[in-house]
């Protein structure tokens, strides 16, 4: 039988193979959902470490004079205050002010950037972006040059120290160094999409699978465990962190989705701007909350809310939180009804069952 030539597999997929990883397509690559089980992997990162697999994840380089000013112009976050070894958090956007994916920024220097997107949205985001160059500024697709591993948890940082002399601890939050990690060049971010402190190493492809090993050899006594795309979904909705397809996606503005952080309306006059302006002045219609589900049963992606016998709103992203033991989700619902504490009525196959709006994020890691 011929091999499926449209799946695409990580330089890591042998060590996933090799330790047991359950494989599954993923955005079109072949992606582990799980090794030891997702309730395993998800504590593990929460009291000690994890490392996943993010090398699906597209990496576009922008460079060159007007470099600042294009991004500055495509993204709704201000680009011109972000400095050399910093990063943000930004998004992509329509001209409806909805979005076409969200994204980190890396600046290394004055014109030179790394923007990291989605793995579904990566051909997406690149036409966008090209649609969008007038400036013709620099940009390349890079996301073959790099294989990516997070490395989260507690104990993240006392794992990484034992295989590079860069001090860690130097290492803000939403900075990055280049440095090495058991001897390979790498690039050391401070971010990463659990909740917990933690690492994300964007090396060659072909030392990837040599850090993986090394990092699971030293940090193995210490409780590091490699963990899948179920874990790091539990871990990303403990945390409220939005995913494109979920909470975020072209029919929703960063301002329903409790993103309005990112939007820097006086900045610069980017793409979708207008619309957000608008959308602001005349009020929300609907907002994301975070609910705990009081009654039986897991909310789902879909399932409605419902007031009166009528549909008013939809879950976005639901799950059963180890941490927390018990079913939580994110769903949009009128401004009308968005209050902590509110009562809200969900259809879970047919039943209603109750639900409390509640603060997010429901988990917020001890500093």
């Amino acid at each position: 039988m011929a091999e499926n030539t449209l799946v695409r597999r990580t330089p890591l997929y042998d060590a996933h193979q090799a330790a047991g990883g359950k494989l599954v397509e993923f955005a079109g690559w072949q992606m582990p959902v799980q090794y030891s089980g997702v309730l395993q992997e998800h504590r593990a990162v929460r009291t000690a470490a994890g490392i996943f697999d993010v090398s699906h994840m597209g990496e576009f380089r922008v460079s060159g004079k007007g470099a600042e000013g294009f991004l500055q112009a495509m993204t709704p976050n201000d680009v011109a205050k972000l400095k050399p070894g910093r990063i943000h958090y930004s998004g992509l956007l329509t001209e409806q002010g909805t979005y076409v994916d969200d994204l980190l920024i890396y600046r290394f220097a004055e014109e030179e950037f790394l923007l990291v997107v989605n793995a579904a949205n990566a051909e997406k985001d690149l036409a966008w972006l090209q649609g969008h160059n007038d400036a013709g500024v620099t940009l390349e697709d890079v996301s073959s040059d790099y294989g990516l591993i997070a490395l989260q948890g507690p104990k993240a940082e006392a794992i990484l120290s034992e295989l590079t002399s860069t001090d860690l601890t130097a290492i803000r939050y939403y900075a990055f160094v280049e440095g090495e990690v058991s001897g390979r060049a790498t690039l050391i971010s401070r971010t990463g999409y659990t909740g917990e402190d933690g690492f994300e190493l964007y090396l060659a492809p072909e030392d990837a699978p040599a850090v993986w090993d090394r990092l699971l050899d030293v940090g193995g006594p210490a409780g590091l465990v490699p963990a899948g795309l179920g874990a790091r979904d539990t871990l990303r909705m403990e945390a409220a962190m939005a995913l494109y397809g979920h909470e975020i996606d072209d029919t929703t503005t960063p301002l329903e989705a409790g993103l309005q952080w990112v939007v820097k309306l006086e900045a610069s006059d980017f793409v979708g701007r207008q619309a957000l302006v608008e959308i602001r002045d005349a009020g929300l219609t609907r907002k994301l909350v975070g609910f705990n589900v009081e009654g039986r049963g897991i909310a789902r992606q879909g399932h409605k809310v419902i007031a009166e016998d009528e549909e008013v709103g939809f879950v976005t992203s639901g799950t059963f939180s180890p941490t927390l033991e018990r079913a939580i989700g994110m769903a949009y619902v009128p401004v009308s009804m968005a209050t902590i504490g509110a009562s809200l009525s969900l259809d879970i196959r047919g039943k209603v069952v109750p639900a409390v709006i509640v603060d997010l994020p429901f988990y917020k890691r001890a500093k």
